[in-house]
């Protein structure tokens, strides 16, 4: 059995494990990676990119049904989900390949199989075609996670549907219920719900998109019910019983237990890692309620094994899973780095309308007993957002008064996530109100709403 040196291996290749083996690379590392599935992850081929690919398709039907308000006609609009999945695979593919591609480019080794840490400075590879065994100077896992799964309540592709159940649908359901409200389950019922699914959400906390600053929520609930989403807070499916072609959930709601059918369950309520058989306790890496622990520094207690991504904890975003590869793989080659802080990481929802958010909530930075300013603009006295005719949402921003930092900002509306990162990078250089106020906005952009908004913390705003 042949054991070839490596100075780095790693354990799966989404965002954060290809990206973490291209910078070792880059840096003049020997590195391994092992994939059991897909390169490029559950993010790649299951996540991120396919169900943007859904909900471009779902965005573009539902404005060819707004067509007359822009002086156009589309008649008899319809949509083949066969093909909207179709593309959706097509996209996945692509970009599937293109990570394969930046393997070959960087002499990065790629060994498809399943892994099972052999320590010290050891890994087992099972495949298809046999077992290996190679070593390497240090261990990355980034194996991942996968949705989880409420007792009774587990998925068959059939009736309750997972993720990767939404994204290839044996067909277009008729009455959809969506457990959980966070980004994934918010997507899904969006996508759903535009192409004429009548959808229920159900959450168990007091408010949908409960790590979203509260008035985000609650305009998210307002124009998701306006689309004609029906949404229950506060309430929990307790119990699913499977028929031949229909599902009865016992839903609980104001202490009062109802039952309703539906033909469909997505099963929406979060994620675990990936931890089993890596052979983490033999390694003895320490567990704690499905992830791996680790250190700022993504170290394991064990020398020489790390850990970054989903596995390793919240938040669980490829964008953070990528930037700790990064850091890990410029640590591991002596680099001086800083720590992922989780509060600079900016989040996404890609619904419609589109949510992101960076920082404190409002109600977290009161709780911080700071004398803090809150500046708001609506979309609907943007003059680039009603051309568009996407008025609905507005920029919220939190200030510290004393000191001008941007303690977090907010959005709802029409591309925030593109408009995010402006926040994002202000609040990485350390960027105060006054910067913000002296930046100059081009006209007309949505960009724009966040110039106000920052005015506004500081009663400066013109246009309101």
């Amino acid at each position: 059995m042949s054991k070839p040196n490596f100075d780095v291996a790693i354990i799966g290749t989404g965002p954060g494990g290809y990206v973490a083996a291209i910078r070792a690379a880059q840096l003049g590392l020997s590195v391994a990676v092992i994939e059991r599935e897909n390169l490029g992850g559950i993010c790649l081929n299951w996540g991120c990119i396919p169900t943007k690919a859904m909900l471009r398709s779902s965005e573009i039907y539902a404005q060819m049904n707004r067509a007359r308000e822009y002086g156009l006609v589309a008649e008899k609009v319809d949509f083949d989900l066969d093909a909207i999945v179709s593309r959706s695979r097509s996209v996945a593919k692509r970009l599937n390949g293109g990570v394969g591609y930046l393997m070959k480019k960087n002499k990065i080794q790629v060994f498809m199989g399943t892994a099972r840490l052999n320590p010290p400075g050891r890994v087992h590879i099972a495949s298809e075609t046999g077992e290996e065994e190679i070593s390497a100077r240090e261990i990355i896992v980034a194996s991942g996670a996968r949705a989880r799964e409420l007792p009774g309540m587990e998925a068959d592709g059939e009736l309750i549907w997972t993720y990767r159940h939404a994204l290839k649908p044996p067909r277009m359901p008729g009455k959809l219920l969506v457990i959980g409200s966070g980004a994934i389950g918010i997507e899904f019922a969006s996508f759903y719900n535009a192409l004429g699914a009548d959808t229920t959400v159900v959450e168990l906390l007091e408010r949908i998109l409960p790590v979203e600053d509260e008035e985000v929520s609650a305009a998210a609930k307002a124009e998701f019910q306006r689309q004609g989403m029906t949404i229950r807070e506060q309430t929990a499916v307790t119990k699913i019983e499977r028929g031949k072609e229909s599902a009865t959930a016992t839903i609980v709601m104001d202490g009062k237990e109802v039952s309703e059918e539906f033909d469909t369950v997505i099963s929406a309520t979060g994620i675990v890692g990936n931890i089993e058989d890596l052979g983490l306790e033999e390694a003895n890496v320490e567990t704690d309620r499905g992830h791996i622990v680790v250190d700022e520094f993504c170290r394991t207690g064990v020398a020489g094994i790390s850990a970054i991504g989903d596995v390793a904890g919240p938040p669980w975003l490829a964008h953070k899973a990528s930037h700790e590869g990064v850091a890990v793989a410029e640590r591991i080659a002596g680099l001086d780095v800083h720590p992922v802080r989780p509060e600079t990481i900016a989040g996404c929802t890609y619904c419609h309308p589109q949510i992101a958010s960076v920082g404190m909530t409002e109600s977290a930075a009161k709780s911080t007993g700071r004398d803090i300013g809150v500046g708001r603009f609506p979309w609907s006295a943007n003059g680039k957002a009603i051309a568009l005719g996407e008025t609905e949402g507005f920029v919220k921003t939190v200030f510290d008064r004393q000191t001008g930092e941007l303690l977090g900002a907010h959005m709802i509306g029409a591309d925030v996530t593109e408009l995010i990162q402006g926040f994002v990078v202000g609040r990485q250089l350390e960027t105060t109100e006054i910067d913000l106020m002296h930046a100059v906005f081009p006209h007309p952009t949505l960009s724009e709403a966040m110039h106000e908004s920052v005015l506004d913390a500081f009663d400066r705003v013109i246009h309101t």
